[in-house]
């Protein structure tokens, strides 16, 4: 790419395409994910068991991280984005089935979660193979103004799919929902099949255990790149586990605080991928991933609804915070293993999102949803504050800021 705009992006060859596929794939998440917390929450009468089948399934991403990350840049994008789409809509299908048992959706959602850990590399591996203009340097500007067109994208369609599901939850039942999250996964299949070049896989050799533990071994010696995971994975876990509770906090307006939440994010991506100059936005990570967390802290006032959600939009701006990290990691990893680290990341994300989601529910269950909220907000501030501190005891720039130059390491 010869001009880094949101132009010259869509006339990049396969970037559209993608585009849409992942609009697809998001809109079908959020509007899954609402209805099946709704269905849940109404089953149960409990805080935890909604969050957990929201949030829970993201657990099933370690089991994936450790044995069959591998895959992400061993197998074909086009076919493993279809298979995993196809097999995504096959599962939400099943999830509208009168009379599941709670266990039952449990268990499909929570074999969503290990398939949906190959997904995030193979697609953020090819995004950054498509953008790649200079032999392959995925931290370049142009994969971090791609990511945060792609992070754009994600907060407009949780905005309208919350809004969707909602609408649907409240006039009809979480099912027709699933149905029409299902149908939207198929529409994703249809459109990487029909819409994405057969490209080889990026490294050679079969995905195998082996070879997954042996690129996150080497991913994780390098001290900056642990810095870089650490920080992209805890604060923005516990401030999701925050997220697993408005379900319960707002039964009747879940739909409203998570379509504010999107909007926040949408904000926040804005800002940092295109309005911020490089030199500044390098060094707000540390304070937007402060602002992620803050706001929550005033629901321990457990605020009314219209101040609950001028809140969390204003704290899930602090979520462009991921785009600063994740051009940081990329100019720390060869080419060859981008697509694993970026599903690394994305695993490791989706799992401390399903923990910090079980630990939230957890303490609601015992004390309420506003108390739980408080409480992992203030251990998200916490972690923030310790990862910068230990890292500026041995870099100048606590290993979670972009460096100006585009420095591969891959030992520590």
């Amino acid at each position: 790419m010869t001009s880094h705009t949101y132009r010259a992006l869509f006339r990049t060859p396969e970037f559209t395409p993608l585009f849409l596929i992942s609009s697809a794939h998001i809109a079908a998440q959020t509007v899954g994910g609402l209805a099946l917390g709704t269905l849940v929450f109404r089953m149960t009468d409990s805080p935890l068991l909604s969050a957990v089948s929201m949030f829970g399934p993201s657990l099933a991403q370690v089991l994936g991280a450790t044995f069959l990350l591998s895959a992400a840049d061993r197998l074909p994008p086009r076919a493993t984005m279809a298979g995993i789409a196809l097999a995504f809509a096959a599962a939400t299908a099943l999830l509208a089935v009168p009379g599941l048992p709670v266990w039952a959706l449990f268990a499909v959602v929570l074999a969503q979660g290990v398939i949906a850990s190959v997904g995030g590399g193979v697609r953020w591996g090819l995004l950054n193979e498509i953008l790649a203009g200079d032999g392959g340097d995925g931290g370049n500007s142009g994969y971090l103004l791609g990511r945060s067109v792609f992070n754009m994208m994600s907060g407009i369609m949780q905005i309208t799919g919350y809004a969707t599901g909602g609408v649907l939850v409240a006039l009809l039942s979480p099912r027709p929902s699933l149905l029409l999250a299902a149908a939207l996964y198929a529409a994703a299949a249809a459109g990487a099949l029909g819409g994405l070049t057969a490209r080889p896989p990026r490294s050679s050799g079969r995905p195998s255990v082996k070879a997954t533990w042996r690129t996150n071994a080497v991913l994780w010696s390098s001290r900056p790149r642990r810095h870089v995971y650490l920080a992209l994975w805890v604060p923005n876990g516990l401030v999701v586990g925050c997220e697993s509770l408005y379900v319960s906090y707002a039964p009747h307006a879940a739909g409203t605080l998570f379509a504010c939440a999107a909007l926040g994010m949408l904000a926040g991506d804005i800002a940092v991928g295109r309005l911020l100059p490089p030199r500044l936005r390098a060094r707000l990570g540390v304070p937007l991933l402060a602002l992620l967390a803050a706001p929550y802290l005033a629901f321990a006032l457990r605020p009314p609804l219209p101040v609950a959600a001028a809140l969390v939009a204003v704290a899930s701006v602090g979520f462009g915070a991921s785009l600063v990290q994740q051009q940081r990691l990329m100019a720390l990893t060869p080419g060859e293993l981008a697509g694993h680290a970026l599903g690394l990341h994305s695993a490791g994300m989706l799992t401390m999102q399903g923990a910090a989601a079980a630990l939230a529910g957890t303490v609601a269950q015992l004390t309420s949803p506003a108390t739980a909220m408080t409480a992992m907000a203030a251990a998200s501030l916490a972690a923030t504050l310790a990862l910068t501190a230990a890292g500026r005891r041995g870099a100048e720039d606590g290993g979670l800021l972009p460096r100006s130059g585009p420095a591969r390491t891959t030992a520590g």
